[in-house]
């Protein structure tokens, strides 16, 4: 199921282009347009699930499968000495778009912190 004004449940019926890096039944990955590192990829459930909140039993493989799509898609893009996965979730974990997904990051560079610690 998809939400029809949802930005990546538009992805995913092919209404708005982008740059794929992988795609099979349960997920897509695509290149994110304002990238944050020198590869950063996007890595989305096709069934529109709004927040990790909402996760049922149902989506446990397409939740499971943008774990194990990761690292082969981090490679590839270059990211070949490590990376990092993010997925905001809701108002306070600084969630734009309504749509479970995953941030792929890394570079030849670290990353730097992750976030700054608390004193």
């Amino acid at each position: 199921m998809t939400d029809p004004n949802c930005i990546f449940c538009k992805i995913v019926r092919g209404e708005i282009p982008a740059q794929k890096a992988y795609e099979d039944d349960d997920v897509i990955a695509f290149h994110d347009i304002r990238p944050q590192a020198p590869v950063h990829l996007l890595v989305v459930p096709k069934t529109h699930v709004a927040t990790l909140y909402d996760a049922q039993p149902a989506h446990q493989s397409a939740l499971g499968k943008m774990l194990l799509v990761a690292g082969r898609l981090a490679r590839e893009a270059g990211a070949t000495e490590g990376f990092r996965t993010i997925i905001n979730n809701g108002r306070i974990g600084h969630q734009e778009v309504y749509h479970v997904h995953m941030h792929v990051l890394g570079g030849p560079e670290p990353l730097g912190p992750m976030l700054a610690r608390r004193k």
